[in-house]
């Protein structure tokens, strides 16, 4: 009897020593999400979505969110046009600070943010003492803590775009008398758009599921710092069936972000 090498193997069961782990793995992410719409009580999921906590925690996870997305899009893209133009050695040890926050625990993240900005942190103190400014546990500290979180995300997807970008483009845009900033505002920024968008989609993503860094500096004050995360985490304990209908939300709104996202990420 011969053989071809190389041929494809005749049926799939020699796939399946890969098949089973591949399966439990699957199983293991969807099972919770499938548990959200088996337990969640349809018959008055109106009347639950309802609820205060789950009206006033979305309410404040769209502002703070909003307020996040413009702060990181004014810092965050002209920073990541420097890291992709810029060959200074210690450009590669900025972008790993900037990466930080991807791995931090939020939690740690929030320590920071208190010990920095606290009444007794590094800049806080003054701001109390000279202005009078105090930002932990308000509605300021939220964003805060949101655009530290989120700012990464948005700068490493933009920089990888504007990185991709041919820098003959900026040399063009030169000899026709264009300054640095002019090239950036009407050369990478249009042609860089889809990795902004896709940029601004994670970062607003993790901004609103946000919960170590903002229970930590701001608290979990309902009208004031509650964010949709912390208000599944107060209605979990005094309304369950309110916290699968803002949880259920939040799945929502992620599967949404993931669909925008497919054609760049999801391939």
């Amino acid at each position: 009897m011969t053989t071809t090498h190389g041929a494809p193997p005749r049926s799939g069961w020699g796939r399946l020593p890969l098949a089973v782990p591949a399966g439990l793995g699957i199983a293991f992410i969807i099972l919770p999400l499938l548990a959200l719409f088996v337990r969640a009580d349809w018959a008055n999921f109106a009347e639950h979505l309802s609820a205060p906590v789950v009206g006033q925690s979305l309410r404040l996870s769209a502002i703070t969110t909003l307020a996040t997305m413009l702060v990181v899009w004014t810092l965050g893209t002209p920073l990541a046009w420097l890291l992709a133009r810029s060959e200074h050695p210690l450009t590669a040890w900025a972008r790993a600070l900037i990466t930080v926050p991807l791995v931090l625990p939020p939690v740690v993240g929030g320590v920071a943010l208190l010990m920095t900005y606290g009444r007794r942190g590094v800049l806080g103190a003054w701001l109390e003492s000279s202005l009078g400014i105090t930002i932990p546990f308000t509605t300021v500290a939220v964003v805060m803590a949101e655009i530290f979180v989120a700012m990464p995300f948005y700068v490493i997807s933009v920089e990888g775009s504007m990185r991709s970008l041919d820098r003959r483009y900026d040399q063009i845009a030169a000899t026709l008398g264009a300054s640095p900033v002019r090239t950036f505002r009407t050369v990478a920024i249009p042609m860089v758009l889809p990795g902004i968008a896709a940029g601004s989609a994670l970062a607003w993503a993790r901004a609103l599921g946000e919960f170590g860094a903002t229970i930590t500096f701001a608290g979990n004050f309902p009208g004031r710092t509650q964010t949709a995360p912390l208000g599944v985490y107060a209605a979990l304990e005094r309304d369950p069936q309110a916290a699968i209908a803002l949880s259920l939300v939040m799945l929502v709104v992620s599967v949404v972000v993931l669909g925008a996202l497919r054609t760049r990420w999801l391939r």
